[in-house]
Order: C-alpha cells, then sequence, then structure tokens
C-alpha cells in the first residue's frame, strides 16, 4: 500500500466532497438522508478548503478519502477550546476501508497540530465505532463532558474525543 496524504487541489474537491456524502449516506449517518440539509455542506469541499486545511489520501493517483484539519482558532471548530486544533468530516470511499487509510488521515492532523497546538479534539457519532478504534489506536481519549447537541432541542449527541499534545 502506497497511500500519500497530502493538501487537496481544487481538482480534487467534487470527488472528494462525493466520497464524504457517500460516506455518511451510506453508514446512515444522515438524520434524514437523502434530504439532510448536512449533505451539502459535505459535498463543498471548496467552501471547507476556503477555512481550513483539507487532505486527501490517494493511491496512484485515486482519492481514497479526505479529512478536515482545522488549526487552533479556526473558523471551522465546533469543539475546539482556545489553543486546540479540530479534525472533522473523516470519510473513506468504501472499497479503501480497512486499509489505514483513516489512521493516515487522522494522524496526518495530528503531526500538523505538533507544536502548533494543545492538543486535538474531533466529534463522533456514536455509531461510528471503527472511528473510534482509530482514535483510541492513536490516543485519543473519550470526554464525555464534551459531548454535545448539534441540533437545539433534539437528542442527538456527538460523542468527543481529545488529545492532548
Amino acid at each position: 500500500m502506497d497511500i500519500l496524504i497530502r493538501p487537496a487541489e481544487p481538482a480534487d474537491y467534487e470527488a472528494l466532497g462525493e466520497i464524504t456524502a457517500q460516506a455518511y449516506l451510506q453508514d446512515g449517518l444522515l438524520l434524514f438522508g437523502e434530504s439532510d440539509w448536512y449533505l451539502e455542506e459535505l459535498k463543498d469541499v471548496a467552501k471547507r478548503a476556503s477555512a481550513a486545511e483539507v487532505l486527501v489520501a490517494t493511491e496512484n493517483g485515486n482519492i481514497l478519502g479526505g479529512v478536515t484539519f482545522v488549526p487552533s482558532g479556526g473558523p471551522l471548530a465546533d469543539l475546539a477550546r482556545p489553543g486546540e486544533a479540530e479534525i472533522r468530516m473523516l470519510a473513506m470511499a468504501h472499497a479503501a476501508r480497512g486499509r489505514g487509510v483513516g489512521q493516515a488521515l487522522v494522524q496526518a492532523c495530528v503531526d500538523r497540530a505538533s507544536g502548533a497546538a494543545t492538543g486535538v479534539v474531533l466529534c463522533t457519532q456514536p455509531t461510528m465505532h471503527t472511528a473510534h478504534r482509530i482514535y483510541e489506536r492513536l490516543g485519543f481519549t473519550r470526554a464525555p463532558e464534551r459531548d454535545w447537541h448539534p441540533i437545539p432541542g433534539d437528542d442527538f449527541t456527538l460523542l468527543a474525543y481529545e488529545l492532548t499534545l
């Protein structure tokens, strides 16, 4: 496996947006399926790239997945406190799963945060067990006191993980 992690380029945006949207749809992670408002956010890689660093994993020129790295103080942070970086929208193509792509993307974010942030945080859905294992393998721990509800008045909860650097 010769996976390259690099910053996303504009030519990657459409493919990565589709991979991200399909990963969330196929895994049942959108509350309202195809009509979920968040689907358009997942597809809009250009918007994310204008406010954070979007990384892609490629192999032989093919995009396998991607992640959004929000440096400390970045406008896309949902959970990060001052001094913390945040990881968002980690997604892999189904065919690329189980090959270490997700772990390589998360590690690239941790590497970017090292020396520039006091820690890295992320939120994840309770059903994303494979992602939880990746985070825990890389030293992240659950931070239940930071769990949150992105939809006011709804019981939908995102679980928080943190890594102190």
